[in-house]
């Protein structure tokens, strides 16, 4: 059993990631979807439809070999689960489900990032879980690596796509108004923005196994059509991403990624003031292919928007952003404006279960920054160690004041200036300062 003053250098220990993209892979995934597509239609249930002509990502976009700390990993993990409604936290403390592999990563500078023992103990009984949401860190690590080297003058957020999407469509029986019957949807989009311009925004499908590369072609062609399920603007004009992180049993994990072409995705139209209120709509489900003769064709499955929702979608993708945000800092009363009724705004209002619940009511100094946010104690190898979230206090007090448009510039002023380091020697314990201004910290507790 490692020390635990071990384990937390080894959380802000630099690590290289093999990254896995050229046009075997591609050739390899289209052949996994044909065979899929076989055996569907041999049990007389219709193919999937897919996202068209996946393609590698240039290297000079992504290098074939990325640098990364678990912990970096864990916080962009924690990040993008906290709105997530999966446990019993109801929101207010999702995001500390990331803490459970701690232990679960190893590897150092002059190696490749690896299951640990504990890794690969977990993975005998959590199989699924453990690589999907490792999976899920990996993939949206590099995604916002992979933008940020595309569109230099633009900030990536990663919104969930589930709760983007509740703000207009049903998703599910318990959602009120008109379902779409439409289980595939890919996780994430990346809204690429710039203040008082119109975004670009990229689906994201990711998905990890321990199983072998066999497999991550199997979920590559699955999680093509989870992207293809939403269009935004013209038919498949929408870009998109798609990732598989193979974590084996033994030897070094890696990131096989997919993209899609497009040159849609642009929410192209006057802006809204974001310090508003959003309401839930009531989008019809579907998308409109184009018409080919003077009938219009039926609308396929799947999730459309149309040039009359850009301003919406806009809003709704920059509310549910700071929605994220607040929450991450433990703070359920600024948390619940960003949300609309179907989105989830009553699980910030009411009452949550015992030992769940997150306040903001910590504040740290980091590497000269002042952060607000919320804590956890618990036990690491029978030390107890304490966990902070939260978000620069001077930009926090944006979103705590409803100010999501002066957050959104005062972000991208310092988009580049946040510091890089991966340890505090006054906190003494990993750190992780991501570009939205929230932190993820860790230490041995006094």
């Amino acid at each position: 059993m490692k020390p635990t003053a071990v384990i937390l250098k080894d959380l802000a220990e630099p690590s290289n990631i093999a990254v896995h993209s050229n046009s075997e892979l591609a050739g390899n995934v289209s052949a996994a979807a044909a065979d899929d597509d076989k055996q569907r239609k041999g049990k007389d249930v219709d193919p999937l439809r897919r996202k068209p002509e996946l393609q590698p990502i240039p290297a000079k976009d992504l290098a074939r070999s990325a640098e990364l700390t678990p912990w970096d990993v864990l916080h962009t993990l924690g990040r993008a689960i906290t709105l997530a409604r999966r446990g019993a936290g109801r929101g207010l403390a999702e995001h500390w489900g990331c803490l459970k592999y701690n232990q679960a990563l190893t590897g150092d500078a002059a190696s490749f990032m690896a299951l640990s023992a504990e890794g690969r103990e977990t993975a005998d009984y959590y199989k699924a879980l453990q690589s999907g949401e490792l999976g899920t860190g990996f993939a949206l690590a590099l995604a916002t690596r992979l933008l940020n080297m595309r569109y230099p003058d633009r900030f990536v957020s990663i919104v969930p796509a589930d709760t983007a999407l509740r703000a207009g469509w049903a998703l599910t029986s318990r959602d009120s108004g008109p379902r779409s019957g439409y289980r595939y949807r890919p996780q994430f989009f990346a809204e690429v923005w710039k203040p008082g311009e119109p975004s670009r925004v990229i689906p994201i499908a990711c998905k990890g196994n321990h199983s072998g590369l066999s497999s991550s072609y199997t979920q590559l062609a699955s999680a093509s059509a989870h992207v293809e399920a939403v269009h935004i603007g013209a038919w498949d004009e929408t870009p998109c991403l798609v990732f598989s992180t193979e974590l084996p049993l033994d030897g070094p994990l890696t990131v096989h990624t997919l993209e899609a072409e497009g040159s849609g995705g642009w929410l192209d139209a006057p802006a809204r003031v974001l310090d508003h209120p959003l309401e839930d709509d009531n989008v019809f489900p579907g998308i409109q292919p184009p018409t080919q003769s003077k009938t219009p064709p039926e609308p396929v499955p799947g999730y459309h928007v149309k040039p009359d929702l850009y301003a919406w979608f806009q809003h709704a993708l920059a509310r549910t952003t700071a929605a994220g945000l607040t929450a991450f800092a433990g703070d359920g009363k600024a948390t619940a404006p960003y949300l609309t009724k179907r989105q989830g705004q009553r699980h910030f209002t009411g009452l949550s279960h015992a030992a769940t619940n997150s306040v903001q009511d910590a504040r740290h100094r980091f590497l000269d920054i002042d952060f607000v946010g919320t804590d956890h104690v618990f036990r690491l190898n029978r030390k107890r160690v304490e966990v902070f979230s939260g978000v620069a206090k001077n930009v926090f007090r944006h979103l705590e004041k409803g100010q999501v448009d002066q957050y959104r510039r005062e972000i991208y002023a310092r988009r580049s200036t946040w510091p890089r380091d991966t340890w505090d020697p006054r906190w003494n314990g990993p750190i992780s300062v991501h570009s939205d201004g929230s932190v993820l910290a860790m230490r041995l507790l006094r």
